[in-house]
């Protein structure tokens, strides 16, 4: 556990605080800390980057999946969207909320995203061409997001812990959602069946993107690993997501676009072929294909709800001040 500290911030215990080693020697045995409690400073950054960033993608992610709702096939498939892009809604409270405990309001939150300070999940960068697209999205990226965000149930934050047990329950609803279109789409016709390829052959890649960049170039994997923020790497995660997917493609007669795959029987786990790293920096720069759309649709959200949340404000400001009234008479 200190190897990873002294490799990621340059510290040997020796060098480290009583308290540091205090706070360490909590985070190893499993408990829970609390907003309140001593923390060190790279800590909560580290949290507030990581939430927000988590709660900004549930956010952002409404956008491609909203793009869909008026155009749904059936009603069934409108009711069902409809619901699940309140549910991304709510995910998005819930984290907002856990990052406020250590500090930060929601109104900087959003300034950094709308700055460019702070990020979002980048597969949110691609555009939703077709309705198999839905498919794909609920099938892969919440399918993605779930590998990610299960063991986030046992970090070592409080707040994210607990908020993470129902994201994950609505998340587990949302892939299976996906995965029922995937299936419809590819027993039905020859042009269904296309579609959906179609939709996998573009957002596989993207969805592999979603663990971050590979261990040896991820900047904190480690210390948030000896954190306890993290609870596995990003190739971890990467490769339970692509052995546990493939067979779901295969299943339905869809085709991972991957020309490298093949079962690795030594490691019982496919062997496959990296994401384009230098297009997953490209997309985080901002010169993805739907960036300026995305954080646009988000900046002109807040400008045009700027009305409301004043007289909310005010709102509560009299509110306030007739209860001070009343209770000084």
């Amino acid at each position: 556990m200190y190897a990873q500290l002294v490799k990621s911030e340059g510290k040997s215990k020796d060098e480290m605080t009583p308290e540091e080693i205090a706070f360490q020697a909590r985070i190893d045995r499993g408990e829970k800390i609390e907003p309140k409690e001593w923390m060190p400073e790279g800590y909560r950054k580290t949290l507030i980057r990581q939430i927000g960033q988590h709660g900004h993608s549930e956010i952002v992610g409404q956008l491609p999946e909203a793009n869909w709702i008026t155009r749904a096939p059936t009603l069934e498939r409108k009711a069902i969207l409809l619901a699940k892009v309140q549910d991304e809604a709510g995910h998005g409270l819930y984290l907002y909320c856990a990052a406020e405990t250590l500090g930060i309001s929601r109104d900087e939150l959003v300034e950094r995203l709308h700055s460019g300070n702070m990020k979002y999940s980048s597969i949110f960068n691609y555009p939703t061409l077709t309705w198999a697209d839905m498919g794909a999205v609920g099938w892969l990226v919440d399918g993605a997001a779930i590998m990610n965000q299960v063991p986030l149930q046992r970090t070592s934050f409080g707040p994210y812990s607990r908020a993470m047990i129902r994201i994950c329950k609505e998340e587990s609803f949302h892939r299976r959602q996906g995965y029922a279109i995937m299936m419809k789409m590819a027993a039905g016709t020859f042009e269904q069946k296309r579609m959906a390829q179609d939709a996998l052959n573009r957002l596989w890649y993207p969805a592999l993107m979603m663990f971050g960049p590979s261990d040896k170039d991820s900047v904190h994997s480690a210390q948030s690993m000896a954190w306890k923020i993290k609870m596995n790497t990003n190739d971890e995660l990467r490769q339970k997501f692509v052995d546990q997917t493939v067979p779901q493609a295969q299943l339905i007669g869809l085709t991972v676009p991957d020309p490298n795959l093949k079962w690795n029987e030594e490691k019982g786990g496919y062997d496959f072929s990296e994401p384009d790293w230098n297009e997953f920096y490209d997309v985080l720069a901002g010169n993805g294909p739907c960036n300026k759309d995305r954080l646009g649709a988000r900046v002109k959200a807040w400008e045009d709800g700027a009305w409301f949340r004043e007289a909310m404000v005010a709102h509560a400001d009299k509110k306030a001040a007739r209860q001070y009234a009343v209770a000084t008479e």
